[in-house]
């Protein structure tokens, strides 16, 4: 399962290497001999087993399984730093489960102590995102035919 361009879609249905599951009935895509819905869900004829990528921790996709949104006050109009939940002094590591995105002034009242310690609970526990996830963050606006397949509905 991933999400593609129109372009590869159309290619793809072209040579016969995948069917068309929906359609966007309100656009077409006209050539010069032919004309076509426009794709909105493909699937393949042949499944191809592609392993799905890991997901690399990096301060770009922590701001993005956050919603760039501060997990302690909740704003996202200021700009952001990571902060580890159990301090990096105290034996916290670089995980999934101990970063999220704060901002600089709770990341500074929070300090060297845990949220609990600070009285500053999180708003969501952090955790290992899925390739759902980054779809979703990759598309933008989901068509609302997709959310079954992309386990959302």
């Amino acid at each position: 399962m991933s999400v593609i361009n129109a372009r590869k879609a159309i290619v793809l249905l072209y040579l016969g290497k995948a069917e068309m599951i929906a359609a966007n009935e309100a656009l077409r895509v006209r050539s010069v001999s032919t004309s076509m819905p426009f794709p909105s869900i493909v699937r393949l004829s042949v499944f191809v087993r592609i392993p799905f990528k890991k997901i690399i921790l990096s301060r770009k996709n922590i701001l993005r399984r956050d919603s760039h949104r501060c997990q302690y006050c909740g704003r996202s109009d200021i700009p952001l730093t990571m902060d580890h939940v159990l301090p990096a002094s105290r034996g916290g590591e670089d995980t999934w489960e101990n970063m999220v995105c704060a901002c600089v002034r709770c990341n500074n009242k929070k300090g060297d102590s845990t949220p609990e310690e600070a009285k500053m609970p999180l708003r969501r526990r952090p955790m290992r995102p899925n390739h759902v996830t980054f779809i979703s963050h990759f598309v933008g606006t989901l068509d609302e035919r997709w959310k079954p397949y992309l386990f959302l509905h």
